[in-house]
């Protein structure tokens, strides 16, 4: 089981591609430390009933601007539950994030979607490219040296600007020590603004596509995962040529799970206006395990508008290989 939290929607950087740039004027709410906690029992719970691995995801805005992240996670841990995290690094400095990081986390994600002029300008973050690099390089170090089970992965959005140099970024990445690299295409819903010039266009996919497999095996050799398999490329395919990929059953709430800042739990970040539930809802272990019924049962009522077109990268297996 996977579960993926949105614990804040502050950040602290301006992706003009993100819903949470730190200049856009909004309310921005954060996640409740008790929820966090009480879901956490819950799923330590299910964990002990199924016998199956469960992995709590944090996600922002930058996940690590939310103040009770690194005692909470200490605690969680000792529930027996897997932490993730996806962060723009930037809070790598902190000597206390990053032996949170080694101790308490099994996986975490940073976003870098280009060289250092392309990923500066994008962030809003001058010489943040190699401070990254050097954080990313010295972590690495400390989790071998301590012998830390954490797992390093890259995440690339790409886009018009970067996706001819997606090969060299990999090249480049994997000097630094991550151990995986996974990748995204640019999504229009959160800037509308900033998504036509830069979306994917069809020639660019089908070179991407032709890449792959070679890029892949390439990375294999010296010990990168490089995640997407045939099926998120077809997910990419689509989306360039406008085309729609209904989803007719995802099996909802079965794996994975997604909390908003609304205090909603839903299958997935796009279908809580229309399935998700209180957290309020969700008081004991038998709550939890009754969701799946409880979404399938909505989704016959209500069908969610994403899932005519889904753009869920867990449905098509972002993290896949192939």
């Amino acid at each position: 089981m996977i579960v993926v939290w949105q614990v804040t929607e502050h950040c602290n950087l301006s992706c003009p591609f993100c819903r949470y740039d730190r200049r856009l004027p909004f309310t921005r709410y954060e996640a409740n430390p008790d929820d966090v906690r009480r879901i956490g029992r819950l799923l330590a719970e299910f964990r002990a009933l199924r016998g199956e691995r469960v992995l709590l995801s944090f996600l922002g805005g930058e996940p690590l601007l939310w103040p009770p992240l690194l005692s909470l996670a200490t605690e969680l841990r000792g529930y027996g539950l897997d932490l993730s995290l996806t962060s723009n690094g930037s809070a790598l400095r902190n000597e206390r994030v990053r032996t949170s990081l080694l101790k308490d986390f099994a996986e975490l994600t940073l976003s870098i979607d280009g060289f250092a002029p392309l990923h500066e300008k994008l962030r809003g973050c001058p010489g943040g490219w190699e401070q990254l690099k050097t954080m990313t390089q010295e972590l690495n170090c400390a989790r071998r040296a301590s012998g830390s089970p954490l797992l390093l992965r890259a995440n690339i959005v790409l886009m018009r600007d970067n996706v001819t140099e997606f090969s060299y970024l990999c090249h480049e990445l994997t000097r630094w020590g991550f151990d995986e690299i996974s990748f995204n295409q640019l999504g229009g819903r959160d800037r509308p603004e900033f998504f036509p010039t830069q979306r994917l266009l069809p020639e660019q996919v089908q070179a991407l596509r032709a890449i792959l497999p070679a890029l892949r095996t390439t990375l294999a050799d010296m010990k990168v995962r490089l995640l997407g398999n045939t099926a998120y490329l077809e997910r990419f395919d689509a989306s360039s040529r406008s085309l729609q990929l209904p989803i007719v059953d995802c099996k909802p709430g079965e794996s994975f799970l997604f909390v908003d800042e609304q205090r909603r739990i839903a299958p997935c970040s796009f279908t809580g206006t229309e399935l998700g539930l209180s957290l309020d809802d969700i008081r004991t272990l038998t709550d939890l395990l009754a969701l799946p019924a409880q979404f399938r049962a909505q989704r016959r009522i209500q069908q969610p508008v994403a899932c005519n077109d889904c753009p869920s990268t867990r449905v098509f297996a972002k993290f896949g290989v192939q």
